[in-house]
């Protein structure tokens, strides 16, 4: 089953996930795809406040966020890993649970990227939005690092995201019965 979905003007089949037996998903992958990471990035940075450097979470905002850098003229931005790699130092954590991976799990910020967002106007940016356990990991960090949060941005919103009234997002995902139809 498929869900089919136009965002920045991209039309798109998402292919729908059970998370368990009465409730799915629409996964929306930008993996792979550049015509739709590069229209979302621009349709993200129209909307976007002003700010300094952006920050997601590792791993499918990736490709997002490093078009956004690219589209805006920057050439920074920063990621929130899923572990400790043998580089990073002075490392800052934050823990979470996200509906695509059902288990707790942390974001780590290495100590050099939290010195640089020290004082500057951070942008949040994620791919798809939904309970906001992995933005509110990223503001847990983005705060410890002394980072200003400007804006917190999505391509989908999903569920009750849709009614956040901090969250700039292009398009609204809805959730889906096990049978593929939308929950109302």
């Amino acid at each position: 089953m498929v869900y089919k979905m136009k965002v920045a003007g991209v039309e798109r089949d998402l292919k729908l996930c059970p998370l368990n037996d009465r409730l799915s998903i629409a996964a929306f992958v930008l993996f792979g795809d550049v015509e739709l990471t590069e229209h979302c990035a621009s349709a993200l940075l129209r909307k976007a406040p002003a700010f300094d450097v952006m920050i997601t979470a590792e791993s499918k905002g990736i490709p997002l966020i490093y078009e956004m850098t690219r589209q805006a003229g920057m050439n920074r931005y920063i990621l929130a890993r899923k572990g400790v790699k043998v580089y990073m130092t002075d490392v800052l954590r934050a823990d979470l649970t996200s509906i695509t991976t059902q288990h707790p799990q942390s974001l780590y910020l290495d100590g050099e990227d939290a010195a640089y967002m020290r004082g500057k106007r951070v942008l949040i940016v994620d791919d798809v939005v939904s309970t906001g356990e992995s933005l509110l990991a990223l503001e847990n960090l983005v705060t410890e690092a002394g980072g200003e949060i400007v804006g917190r941005m999505a391509v989908l919103a999903e569920g009750d995201a849709q009614d956040r009234e901090d969250l700039i997002y292009l398009e609204k995902l809805p959730l889906f019965h096990a049978d593929g139809t939308v929950l109302a």
